[in-house]
């Protein structure tokens, strides 16, 4: 068995999947957090006996989710229960407040939505899926679940054949408004680029993939809300021996003759054989590598210089009724000019005209409230912190909080909102750059845009040091959290790689002395 010692920090989403594949490898791994509590951004607000999500909240592609459960031989089931959507969601327009569309992963459902909108959007629909799912395909099998540690691995014949059929040089908008006229069904399917961090009208095309998956495969809710998806990966990580070290805030990556050798977390050196990084990777190549040679390209400045995403502001109210009225788990609600709104959040402007979501989990799952009660996540995407011209302080959230409550009042069922909340609380986005770590408050890392993507995003293996990985949001592939499972699975294979190497060259080394202790080490891996 391999006796070697990996260190992973942060217990995000990407943090827990690096390490229970690890464990599971073989590896002693131990995970240093400096919250009190598991799953990074995929946290719980837990007040006056209402829980909430911290962060995200729809489940997407299922199967990446119970694959880290399926790998160490458990019943996904028996750790994040799901349970399909239909509808998967309400979008609300302000001129039709008591008509939402209820969009629909069920074919004979999402047909009766897409004649509402005439014969030649519904036929331009599916004309863009088939587009889409082409690329998605592309994607998948030669994109997203391959690193780019070389230039060459991107700049070959074969990979760049490839990326031509991307066609990602258009704007997501732009992409879909080839197939689809109605600008309402449009904005239905592309306000999804904001899931990870970036508008539809700048967005590559390629995004659009996201509702397509929404569409084809559909949304899904985890018993207990997505905080269960993180509870049970730190259950499953200790069940397989795994350590987790709480309130531990790593103060630097220890980096000794271009190898990383361990952390240094509350002034003690920890050493290790691996070092995984789950911090937010702009922060972490700014304040934990402090080595100069170690960061290579990614300087201060260039960290400085490279593009966010938006960040959000999100409100946890605890009602003192059930909202029979909205039919819905999650509810989208947009305003007159959906492009301005989002020109604003990328321009760093205070939204005079914002657009936003609605997510009452306890519809699901009535024990996230007191009994006959719900409670309500509501999410304004704004700009991130180095974008935004205008400042967060008590004054920002009271205008926000007024502007999202006078907005509800015209759907029924909130029409005295305002007078039913028991309990409340927010996170802004300084709350997201000094709880989590996320560089300028950009709740989904770096914006993937197309100079900031695939090869040309951050990769898991460091470029300028061994045994050094990294994982989360702003690596490659992305934002989103199947994407972020699928960066932990990428950072792992890049160390499995690695440490063969090793093994491989010890193995040769010790035959060529006729030690026959050879075998046990190549063994091992």
């Amino acid at each position: 068995m391999n006796e070697k010692k990996v260190i992973v920090i942060g217990a995000g989403v990407a943090g827990l999947a690096s390490a229970i594949r690890l464990q599971h490898a073989g590896y002693s791994v131990s995970i240093y957090e400096k919250e009190s509590m598991p799953g990074g951004k995929m946290h719980r607000i837990d007040q006056d006996g209402y829980q909430f999500d911290l962060g995200p909240s729809i489940v997407m592609m299922p199967e990446i989710y119970r694959e880290v459960f399926e790998l160490c031989g458990r019943d996904p089931d028996d750790y994040i229960p799901m349970e399909k959507l239909d509808p998967m969601y309400s979008v609300y327009f302000r001129d039709r407040p008591d008509e939402p569309y209820h969009m629909s992963s069920d074919m004979t459902s999402l047909m009766e939505t897409l004649e509402s909108f005439g014969d030649e959007d519904s036929q331009g629909f599916f004309d863009y899926l088939n587009e889409i799912y082409k690329r998605f395909i592309v994607a998948r099998d030669h994109f997203i679940q391959k690193p780019f540690r070389h230039f060459s691995d991107f700049y070959n014949p074969s990979t760049l054949k490839q990326a031509l059929k991307l066609k990602t040089f258009d704007s997501a908008d732009h992409f879909i408004s080839k197939y689809i006229k109605n600008d309402r069904l449009k904005e239905m399917i592309s306000f999804q680029t904001l899931y990870i961090g970036i508008s539809p009208f700048n967005g590559p095309s390629l995004y659009t993939m996201i509702p397509m998956i929404e569409f084809l495969y559909g949304v899904w809710f985890i018993k207990g809300g997505m905080y269960t998806m993180a509870q049970s990966m730190e259950r499953l990580f200790l069940e397989l021996g795994g350590t987790v070290h709480y309130n531990a805030n790593v103060e630097e990556i220890r980096i000794v003759n271009e190898q990383a050798k361990g952390i240094l977390v509350n002034n003690q050196d920890i050493d290790a054989d691996y070092v995984v990084c789950n911090a937010d990777f702009p922060y972490a190549m700014k304040h934990l590598v402090l080595d100069t040679k170690a960061k290579g390209k990614y300087t201060d400045r260039k960290i400085d210089n490279m593009k966010y995403s938006c960040s959000c502001f999100l409100m946890y109210l605890g009602m003192d009724k059930k909202y029979d009225d909205i039919d819905h788990v999650h509810n989208f609600f947009f305003n007159d000019n959906l492009e301005q709104n989002l020109n604003d959040i990328f321009a760093g402007n205070k939204l005079t005209d914002a657009s936003f979501y609605v997510y009452i989990a306890s519809k699901m799952d009535p024990s996230l409230a007191p009994e006959g009660k719900d409670g309500l996540y509501i999410l304004v995407p704004v700009s991130d912190l180095s974008t935004a011209k205008y400042e967060w302080n008590d004054e920002t959230i009271q205008y926000y909080r007024d502007y999202v409550l006078n907005s509800l009042k015209s759907i029924k069922g909130f029409e005295q909102i305002d007078q039913e909340i028991v309990s409340e609380s927010y996170t802004t986005p300084i709350d997201f750059a000094e709880k989590f770590n996320a560089y300028n408050g950009a709740c989904f890392g770096l914006q993937p845009t197309l100079s900031q993507s695939n090869h040309m995003r951050p990769q898991s293996k460091a470029k300028n040091c061994e045994n050094l990985y990294f994982t989360g949001s702003s690596t490659h592939p992305g934002a989103g959290v199947p994407i972020v499972l699928l960066s932990a699975k990428i950072a792992v294979e890049e160390l499995l790689r690695d440490d063969e190497k090793t093994v491989a060259y010890a193995h040769d080394s010790n035959k060529q002395r006729g030690n026959d202790h050879d075998d046990r080490i190549a063994n091992s891996v």
